[in-house]
């Protein structure tokens, strides 16, 4: 087991947006939790957060998405830290500081990825290995989306969440775009009005292994996002927003990520990714436009 850091020391972790290229429903378990495949993508766009080592639990916001998230009563950062603590008798915890950049409820993990990035900094406090099984049932207890997220790279995630298989992906330049609406994911699914029980048997047709670009965007093409219809009904402004980056130069795909509501679009490179980007910011202002790289 590797040492665990000197509790005085400063640690830091990103926190990636997390991209769902597909998202199908397969079903709604008794228990009540959707059952779901998709292939998640990660961006190098996303939150910043570091870890002042210490025997007490706090977190710190600052950055742009501050204000929205003053008022929770329990970030996802604090939940997967007490997720752990109760796994691991003893465990060092700290003060958290969140630079919170992406867009809240935006179907991008952002808060799911600072999850992840908190159990991987407490890890490094800790000295835990990464694949001690203990920080996969925080994870998974702090949220569906954060066991995709505390992997970190491109996969098929599955079930609620729980079941991780890495893939190998292309990387592509993409430009995500959230019009500043937030989406909340509950009312996406209540939307689906699934009964507990409910199944649709398997997905589609399985993607090529270690797909060539071409290959891989011939796959997505035929692959859905199920929660991009009742997302538009809550939010019509997504109809907008795929018309602009549609009307970009040399966008491949464009698509809804989770539940909404920030559409990417994938290109080629990044430099028609942030081409496109200049494209839609100066067409609509307002909107929150990031340029990036997805794999």
């Amino acid at each position: 087991m590797p040492a665990a850091q000197p509790r005085e020391t400063l640690l830091h972790e990103r926190a990636p947006a997390k991209v769902n290229l597909t998202l199908r429903v397969l079903g709604r378990r008794a228990d009540g939790y959707h059952d779901l495949a998709s292939v998640v993508a990660f961006a190098g766009a996303g939150d910043r957060l570091s870890l002042l080592p210490g025997p007490e639990l706090t977190l710190a916001l600052e950055g742009p998405g501050a204000p929205l998230l003053a008022g929770e009563a329990d970030n996802l950062v604090l939940k997967a830290a007490r997720a752990l603590a109760a796994h691991v008798p003893g465990l060092v915890l700290g003060r958290f500081t969140l630079a919170k950049r992406l867009p809240v409820a935006a179907g991008l993990g952002g808060g799911s990825a600072d999850a992840a990035a908190a159990l991987r900094l407490l890890a490094r406090a800790n000295g835990l290995a990464m694949d001690d099984e203990r920080l996969f049932e925080a994870a998974l207890e702090a949220g569906s989306d954060v066991p995709a997220c505390l992997f970190g790279h491109s996969c098929l995630m599955a079930g609620r969440g729980e079941a991780i298989s890495p893939l190998v992906l292309p990387r592509f330049g993409a430009v995500l775009v959230n019009p500043r609406v937030a989406v909340a994911t509950a009312d996406v699914f209540r939307a689906l009005a699934l009964v507990p029980g409910t199944s649709f048997g398997p997905s589609g047709p399985a993607l090529p292994s270690a797909p060539s670009r071409a290959a891989l965007l011939a796959w997505l093409a035929a692959e859905p996002n199920d929660l991009e219809p009742p997302a538009r009904a809550l939010a019509p402004v997504l109809g907008e927003v795929e018309a602009a980056l549609a009307a970009t130069p040399g966008a491949r795909l464009v698509r809804m990520s989770g539940s909404g509501a920030t559409m990417f679009a994938l290109y080629d490179d990044c430099r028609a990714a942030a081409a496109a980007a200049r494209q839609v910011a100066g067409a609509y202002s307002g909107w929150w436009v990031k340029s990036t790289v997805l794999g």
